[in-house]
């Protein structure tokens, strides 16, 4: 697998736009405990926001993001020193997308709108995070002071898109998690044991992506948050960093792998911070049934995709 790891350039970034907000009133929009309708508690401190409100008096944010894109569209055009495009919307994407080309490669850059609210976590994840034999209790108090994110995003459930759904977002905790992975706290710092987990998710990572580029159309509801939410549950599963030997690494990818099989036949894979959501429902068991033959194929012949 070691050549598959320096893996293709990166060419796509992602950058979240953080609004500090104080205090937001949060509704469930379905039964997920991911999607939320957001609106202000009486007299709000960010007055600025309530001209995005919509009749109902819920934050939009398709207001928003076309008030966002609008700036951002201006200001792309004061860049001199290199040929910046905002590309057209894609449907369904939160993100406003920069086209950068400048030599050696275009880079993409997804422009994400989040705001930071100083609350408590919904009750949705109460159950989520169940980090206490990998991290420890306290590692798993200190993630949840934290405040929320949330970013800006349709949830395709509901019946009619109105663009005032906001999904909650746990990017900075899931970042802290695979900077700081160890059981032990001195998990591959420089002098000590090196550990594979990384190199596992980044395989994983990769071979999705692979598989993605030759099946694109059966394969369009999957993307690399499935894996990695995979990942942190086999990180649970097996919490000690013995358990992630370097050395291991055929051995350790292969259980992982094993468990993301696992999640594919029984369409089940539970959110990491949100149990509830199931981000494998049943109406894409066919989606599922096809990635799940395409990984079996791959690892019935030793992987000829790492090869290629």
């Amino acid at each position: 697998y070691s050549r598959t790891l320096q893996i293709s350039e990166p060419n796509e970034f992602d950058i979240m736009l953080v609004m500090p907000v104080e205090r937001l009133q949060l509704d469930e929009s379905d039964d997920t405990g991911a999607y939320y309708y957001l609106s202000f508690k009486r007299n709000p401190k960010e007055q600025y926001l309530l001209k995005f409100l919509d009749e109902e008096g819920r934050l939009s944010a398709l207001k928003m993001l076309q008030a966002l894109r609008k700036i951002i569209k201006q200001e792309v055009k004061n860049i001199k020193s290199a040929e910046v495009t905002v590309k057209r919307k894609k449907a369904g994407s939160p993100a406003i997308t920069l086209q950068i080309k400048n030599p050696p490669t275009e880079i993409s850059v997804d422009i994400i709108l989040t705001l930071k609210v100083q609350q408590s976590w919904p009750r949705s994840t109460q159950d989520g995070l169940k980090i206490e034999e990998w991290m420890g209790r306290k590692v798993r108090t200190e993630f949840r002071n934290n405040s929320i994110y949330l970013v800006a995003k349709e949830n395709k459930k509901e019946k009619v898109l109105r663009g005032n759904t906001w999904r909650l977002s746990f990017s900075h905790i899931e970042k802290a998690m695979m900077n700081n992975h160890g059981n032990t706290k001195t998990c591959c710092e420089s002098d000590r044991p090196k550990c594979c987990r990384k190199s596992c998710l980044k395989l994983l990572k990769y071979l999705l992506e692979q598989l993605k580029m030759k099946h694109t159309k059966e394969l369009e509801k999957f993307c690399s948050y499935h894996v990695k939410t995979a990942f942190f549950h086999s990180c649970v599963m097996w919490p000690k960093d013995t358990d992630w030997h370097l050395g291991d690494l055929d051995h350790c990818f292969q259980r992982y792998l094993g468990y993301f099989l696992d999640c594919l036949q029984e369409s089940r894979l539970p959110h990491f911070f949100i149990p509830q959501y199931n981000l494998l429902s049943l109406e894409d068991k066919a989606s599922s049934d096809f990635l799940s033959r395409a990984i079996s194929n791959q690892w019935n012949n030793r992987f000829p995709i790492f090869q290629e």
